[in-house]
């Protein structure tokens, strides 16, 4: 098994986090890791992304040109990776900020609420683990137990009032219609 993908979003969005979590799931589980964060100079509102490869074999190296999935949070994320996404691969949008549908016909496009459904279980700042429900339900790289175990684990104290509210969020993610975009 070999899956790659990029999470991008704006400073503050949690796709870092979200990423941060999937890789110490996988990483928990006895798979082959990277997580390969990126981010603009300013701390809120500028560009940040990361790369994540879960593989059971060895990885060669941690940067993808043409991922197999992209969760876009934001606008300038889906402008920027639409393009990028290896044809056949999948696009999951934030259809709340998109403000436009993806154009790709060669890749899966959905979208999902994100916004929309984080603000249903009570917090916009777990948009972030609605995607990452999301795109668990659509590749089942990981069951979705293994990352709320991964957060249990590995979440910084100083944000463990928040793990009730991220599980929820990944279940709400996970059980959310995600809507194909016709070609």
């Amino acid at each position: 098994m070999y899956h790659d993908l990029i999470i991008s979003g704006s400073g503050g969005q949690g796709a870092l986090f979200a990423g941060q979590a999937l890789a110490y799931a996988a990483m928990d589980a006895g798979f082959q890791v990277t997580w390969m964060p990126s981010y603009g100079p300013e701390m809120r509102g500028g560009t940040a992304h990361c790369t994540v490869i879960v593989s059971d074999a060895p990885i060669g190296a941690p940067l993808v040109r043409n991922p197999q999935t992209v969760i876009a949070l934001n606008r300038p994320s889906l402008d920027k990776y639409e393009l990028l996404v290896v044809p056949g691969g999948l696009l999951i949008y934030n259809s709340s900020l998109a403000g436009r549908e993806p154009e790709r016909p060669d890749i899966t496009l959905i979208a999902v609420p994100g916004n929309d459904l984080a603000r249903e279980i009570g917090d916009e700042r777990v948009l972030n683990m609605v995607m990452l429900g999301a795109f668990l339900r659509l590749r089942p790289i990981l069951p979705i137990e293994a990352v709320c175990q991964a957060l249990e684990r590995h979440m910084a104290k100083r944000r463990r009032e928040l793990l009730t509210l991220n599980v929820a969020a990944l279940e709400r993610g996970f059980s959310a219609p995600a809507v194909p975009v016709p070609h």
